[in-house]
């Protein structure tokens, strides 16, 4: 019994000794650690029975001598494993002994990501000693996929093969390639050349943030991808077990297309590809020649692209030219459809049938379940995940892929210190956090969810360096996130092992993200009003900061506990080691007033995508930046801002103020009103305010209402959104966003 007690002890001490040493990203399934190690020899001897091209990404990756053996004395074996009924064919494992490293699998495609472990294993053991374990491993989701966009800004086949290899060395499987949008049409169609002749460039290009409305001057293109060029990709991605899934957009995102075929559209044009970014009235029109336009279209690309899925886009389609098209409301009353909602269906539906006849599948935004999904169609989910519950419930497949987790054009740390992005804030733990499967399914409708998608959307994304930044490292969590082995509650072992990987893309001189070294600022409550708390993923001792806004240096005060905010002030922070600075310096100004710091409920939640700090946002003295919609506003689509604040104690003022926001390009409309009331007991409310639209849009949404000399504990403000987007702007039809920033009085 003591021999077995010692023996179980250094078993679990070695254990942990490996767990530490083992850097691996997707974490495996099952690790299984033996006393002794595996050290690298100079010269590895390779089995004859290796699959060949997959042994090869061995070969290229790793520094080493590399032999050939017939004989069971090699260092590498390989045993390919008897297939059985409903196996995973991802399925490996790998076998460390002190002379061996025997790896097993199903398929070529097990092998493969046997090899993308065993690469980091020994990546990762520099000092040439990997622990003698055994592996046991597979994905938990079919569908690991990343996005890249490539209509917004263009991305050579070089470049495009380079974001491939990055999906293969994190076992993600599946690229979806967005190669038709408004700014441009990026695939050759020999029956239509006009669509890469004309469709192809724009004239310009928006630059800076979209409120700046600012343009560079410089045509744009053309740039396409030739047929040939998409079968170099295409077999490149399958030699690495990726699968490519083209993106043909339909009916919306239409200009670059209408743009060469007017005829096509409900009017007469003329069109051009858009030079700015957003969602824009003049889609495809649902006649004839436009189905057989899309047809055809669709006959080419199905030739080129072998995968069971094609991707018609279907998403953001405004209906305003559809209203006013008598064609399209004489097809309406033909089929007896409901609306235009109806007429997308009718859309989707057609195009299901045909690529269906094809011996192919649709995939579509989640805007297809508008109006009635097509019969066999799967949804990715990206408004939310109300699609995907709605999709599985129906027996329908799905991809998760919600804004507020898998949009890589976000914020991934703070915007003060980061290149200018699309918005949001969707940094490196929240994208760990995620969970693909909604707690709304059960286990049977789970099975519906086919798994997980991040997508990099470009239209601030100008070069292949930026490419890069933005998805790593938060490339790593969806990795990990779609193998099925992610665990929030460990993110900082997580973390660990994200720096580790820092070395292999510093290797490859791959561009990233260095945002978990930064000053993390949380604002969190006081008795007086608010403190700022300040970390870093880094030796807290070596955060400096300053108050008075100077830069702050090695000698500046270090950081022990959370700073009050009393007063107007700014804080400057950074990480500085042996008094080198190692972090951008962030910054972060505050003003303060009579609701700073109080208690405030919220009537309706924010969107997840502009959520974050929820409604204690709208109090903690920080003020938003109209450039960056990341960290510092709330935002609601289609619902009213009603928030009650708890001043605590009967407290007088005098005036009430309010920002929102004006940004009808992505869909951002100034409140339609506003209504302030005040109560001593937080139920019977008085209305002390009242403003309309037009003096909200006199004051460009920057509100300070004189409210004559109050003297209540609450104060309850409601600011009433704009509802439905008119005809004429960005989004028409569609539920209006209302940002809504610091909400103070004085």
């Amino acid at each position: 019994m003591k021999r077995f007690f010692l023996a179980f002890s250094l078993l679990i001490s070695g254990f942990f000794f490996s767990q530490n040493q083992l850097n691996l990203i997707p974490y495996p399934q099952k690790v299984e650690f033996q006393k002794g190690e595996f050290i690298i020899p100079e010269s590895m001897n390779l089995a004859d029975n290796l699959p060949k091209k997959e042994t090869e990404f061995l070969k290229k990756r790793l520094n080493i001598e590399f032999t050939n053996s017939k004989n069971q004395d090699a260092n590498l074996l390989y045993s390919k494993l008897i297939k059985k009924v409903n196996v995973n064919k991802d399925y490996y494992a790998i076998e460390i002994s002190q002379k061996q490293i025997h790896i097993k699998s199903y398929t070529d495609q097990g092998y493969f990501l046997a090899i993308q472990t065993l690469i980091q294993l020994f990546e990762t053991h520099k000092n040439g000693r990997i622990p003698i374990l055994k592996i046991e491993d597979e994905p938990k989701f079919a569908w690991r996929g990343m996005h890249l966009d490539v209509c917004r800004h263009f991305f050579t086949v070089e470049e495009v093969k380079q974001y491939i290899d990055y999906l293969a060395m994190y076992k993600l499987n599946t690229f979806h390639w967005h190669l038709t949008d408004d700014q441009g049409w990026r695939i050759e169609i020999k029956k239509y050349p006009k669509l890469t002749q004309i469709g192809s460039k724009r004239k310009e290009s928006m630059i800076g943030a979209y409120v700046d409305n600012t343009f560079d001057g410089k045509p744009y293109g053309p740039y396409f991808y030739t047929q040939e060029q998409i079968k170099e990709v295409v077999k490149y991605a399958t030699e690495r077990h990726i699968t490519v899934v083209p993106e043909i957009e339909m009916p919306g995102h239409a200009l670059a297309a209408l743009s060469a075929y007017p005829e096509l559209a409900c009017t007469k044009g003329p069109f051009e590809a858009a030079t700015k970014w957003g969602v824009f009235d003049d889609v495809f029109c649902p006649k004839e020649e436009t189905f057989t336009f899309l047809q055809n279209v669709l006959d080419e690309v199905i030739q080129l692209f072998p995968s069971q899925y094609i991707h018609i886009g279907g998403d953001e389609c405004p209906k305003t030219r559809w209203k006013e098209c008598a064609h399209c409301q004489a097809l309406i009353k033909k089929h007896n459809l409901k609306d235009e909602h109806g007429l997308q269906s009718y859309f989707i539906q057609r195009i299901e049938k045909y690529v269906n006849s094809k011996g192919r599948k649709i995939i579509g935004w989640d805007e297809i379940l508008e109006g009635g999904l097509a019969p066999n169609a799967a949804v990715m989910s990206w408004t939310g995940i109300k699609g995907g519950i709605e999709a599985a419930k129906t027996n329908h497949f799905a991809v998760m892929t919600p804004g507020a987790y898998c949009y890589f054009d976000h914020y991934q740390g703070d915007p003060q210190t980061e290149p200018n992005a699309f918005g949001g804030f969707t940094p490196l733990d929240k994208v760990y956090s995620y969970n693909p499967i909604p707690a709304e399914l059960n286990a049977e409708q789970s099975k519906y969810i086919m798994g997980v998608q991040a997508n990099l959307w470009t239209e601030y994304i100008l070069d292949f360096k930026q490419v890069q930044y933005m998805i790593f490292p938060r490339l790593f969590a969806l990795s990990e996130v779609g193998w099925g082995t992610s665990k929030p509650e460990n993110y900082k072992g997580f973390e660990n092992r994200v720096v580790e990987h820092f070395k292999i893309l510093d290797k490859m001189n791959i561009n990233y993200a260095k945002s978990i070294y930064n000053i993390a600022g949380k604002v969190i409550p006081n008795k007086n009003g608010v403190s700022y708390e300040l970390s870093t993923s880094q030796n807290p001792n070596g955060i400096k900061f300053t108050t008075d806004g100077s830069e702050p240096k090695a000698s500046s005060t270090t950081y022990q506990n959370a700073i009050p905010v009393s007063k107007v002030m700014t804080i400057k922070s950074a990480y500085f080691e042996n008094e080198e600075l190692k972090s951008a310096v962030s910054s972060q100004n505050f003003s303060t007033s009579k609701t700073t710091g109080k208690k405030i409920t919220l009537e309706n939640q924010p969107s997840e995508n502009y959520s974050f700090g929820g409604a204690f946002t709208l109090v903690d003295g920080i003020t938003g930046n109209v450039k960056q919609l990341g960290k510092t506003w709330l935002g609601f689509q289609g619902k009213d801002v009603v928030a009650t604040i708890d001043l605590g104690e009967k407290t007088s003022f005098s005036e009430v103020y309010f920002n929102t926001l004006d940004n009808k390009g992505s869909w951002i409309h100034l409140a339609k009103s506003a209504t302030v009331s005040i109560s001593d007991d937080g139920k019977n409310f008085k209305t002390i305010k009242e403003i309309g639209k037009e003096e909200i849009l006199s004051a460009k949404g920057k509100i300070n209402l004189k409210v004559g000399d109050q003297n209540a504990k609450f104060i309850k403000i409601k600011i009433e959104n704009a509802g439905i987007i008119p005809a004429g702007n960005p989004g028409a039809d569609s539920k209006a966003w209302l940002f809504v920033d610091e909400i103070g009085a004085r």
